[in-house]
């Protein structure tokens, strides 16, 4: 059973860091893991992305302040957040595209999320 389990969000002051993790679990060929997130009555926007080669690619609202990271070995993709904005508020969702061996396919698996607040 393919698992994504986030965690490090909750409440923080305006210019604080947080620290996200989500552990991958059930799946084994991964390609890229990233960060999304999602605010009521909207989209679900990319925050940051990373490759099997450890390319980055990052929204233009986070450039400078997250860094995106990973841990092959123990499939896990982290999310430092530094200089927190309030408009930083979000569920926070891990993602991995990696290879399903029973359907031979290559597919999004996605987290439940953890929700990051900012106070002004």
């Amino acid at each position: 059973q393919v698992r994504l389990v986030e965690s490090g969000g909750g409440l923080v002051q305006a210019g604080g860091s947080l620290r996200l993790s989500c552990a991958a679990s059930g799946i084994n060929n991964i390609n890229s893991m990233g960060w999304y997130r999602q605010t009521p009555g909207k989209q679900r926007d990319m925050v940051a992305v990373i490759s099997s080669a450890d390319s980055t690619n990052y929204a233009d609202s986070v450039k400078g302040r997250f860094t995106i990271s990973r841990d092959n070995a123990e499939n896990t993709v982290y999310l430092q957040m530094n200089s927190l904005k309030p408009e930083d508020t979000a569920v926070y969702v891990c993602k991995a595209f990696a290879y399903n061996h029973y359907t031979y396919k290559w597919m999004n698996y996605w987290g439940q999320g953890t929700q990051v607040t900012v106070s002004s």
